[in-house]
């Protein structure tokens, strides 16, 4: 490496510092993050490697970003990995992508940083969808955290938002079919408490990778007064920085929550 190469990770890792201390003593800070991971494929494809590598890259990168959060101490982080439009991809990547699963639930569960930061990990989507060695790996995940409640890891699979919603509106419809429930009592809390995330706050930001501008099915109610940054890296390519920057674009806004 010559000096002017090291001379210009010097500057970027002083630039990157500045974001980090500007970011931290913000008084907008983010509680919640949801992260929309797109990408993998199209960052495989570019690289002209198979598509199992994007996924493995992405899984990768998912630690990474984990690691960051906890630095940035957010609260809740959501990530999008499996939505259940994806179920229809070819049984050959699906397979990679839940041995992926399996594998990353685990590693998860077994991680030091998990347990010394007491991180609670959760899995919300449509189970029953997965096959049953991730389901044994939710639940080894979810069962080694459960007593944990400092932060809050949430991952998506099998997750649809207008199928979360319609179980909710089921909920409510049969509730007040019996009488447990009056058409006064139907009001916004009683439909986000019969949603996964009940227990959650809405998310303050929401990322998405890889240049699309869409929220593809992703946390609809949740997302009502979320702030949406969208980035064209790709994944597997998120960075530090780029995270920062998303947060930085944040704390320079004015919520109104539709005011």
């Amino acid at each position: 490496m010559g000096i002017s190469e090291r001379m210009g990770d010097v500057l970027g890792y002083a630039v990157e510092s500045k974001l980090m201390r500007d970011v931290k003593s913000h008084p907008a800070q983010v509680n919640h993050l949801a992260i929309i991971m797109d990408g993998n494929r199209r960052f495989a494809w570019s690289k002209a490697l198979e598509t199992g590598v994007g996924h493995r890259m992405g899984k990768q990168k998912l630690e990474e970003v984990l690691d960051w959060v906890l630095e940035l101490e957010i609260q809740y982080l959501t990530v999008y990995a499996l939505s259940t439009e994806n179920l229809n991809r070819p049984k050959g990547e699906l397979d990679g992508l839940f041995n992926l699963y399996v594998q990353g639930l685990r590693d998860i569960a077994d991680d030091d940083r998990i347990h010394n930061n007491e991180v609670k990990v959760q899995i919300i989507g449509k189970r029953e969808l997965l096959p049953k060695n991730v389901n044994d790996s939710i639940d080894y995940a979810e069962n080694k955290t459960s007593e944990y409640d400092k932060f809050t890891f949430t991952i998506c699979l099998a997750y649809g938002s207008r199928e979360e919603m319609i179980s909710a509106i089921k909920g409510i419809a049969e509730d007040h079919g019996t009488g447990k429930l009056s058409l006064s009592e139907i009001d916004e809390m009683e439909v986000s408490k019969r949603l996964y995330t009940a227990k959650m706050p809405d998310p303050d930001l929401v990322i998405r990778t890889s240049g699309e501008e869409r929220i593809s099915n992703f946390l609809l109610w949740q997302m009502a007064y979320s702030e949406l940054y969208f980035t064209d890296v790709f994944w597997p390519s998120f960075s530090r920085k780029e995270l920062l920057k998303a947060i930085q674009t944040y704390q320079a806004r004015k919520r109104r929550f539709g005011e």
